[in-house]
């Protein structure tokens, strides 16, 4: 499902790293690990509204049994995309990423569907030269996001609270 999504010039340059060693994957937990302390250590943010805040408390939960439970995941899947050499121009970030990101969004929706979760992180990339050495990743080809990928508990998917569309849509001027 994820090749599906569209591409860049349909040029199709992504790449999918699947992790199931045991090893590999716990190697790559402690680094996330070490990510995520340092994430988590640079506080969290408050939030007036009672509701949003409930949320955000509840996500960082959820984040703080992901980390510490990282290595346990049966599957983590790394979207990589080719860049064609090792460091790449600035203005060509959009294009890049955005043949990546969205077949990744694609595959986590494909697994929805079929009762997988998954989540969408990149605290792995604090430490993504280790892991392209750890897995054999070339240097021209650069990690985009990590994703967990297991059985959910249940399948009482809902919509996820988001801010009001009066707070984010803009027609035609700011």
């Amino acid at each position: 499902m994820a090749l599906q999504a569209p591409t860049g010039s349909n040029a199709q340059t992504w790449h999918w790293i699947i992790v199931t060693d045991v090893e590999k994957r716990q190697a790559i937990a402690r680094l996330y690990a070490r990510s995520f302390a340092r994430y988590r250590a640079s506080g969290s943010r408050t939030y007036a509204d009672p509701t949003r805040q409930a949320v955000q408390q509840r996500v960082s939960s959820s984040a703080d049994y992901l980390a510490e439970h990282m290595g346990e995941v049966p599957v983590l899947v790394i979207g990589a995309i080719f860049t064609g050499a090792e460091e790449f121009e600035p203005g060509s970030q959009a294009g890049l990423w955005g043949s990546l990101l969205p077949a990744a969004w694609s595959l986590q929706l494909a697994l929805r569907a079929r009762g997988l979760g998954s989540a969408w992180t990149t605290l792995h990339l604090a430490y993504e030269r280790e892991i392209a050495e750890l897995l054999g990743i070339p240097s021209t080809v650069r990690q985009g996001v990590l994703l967990p990928v297991a059985y959910t508990v249940g399948t009482d998917f809902r919509a996820a609270h988001r801010a009001p569309l009066d707070d984010v849509l803009h027609i035609n001027a700011w």
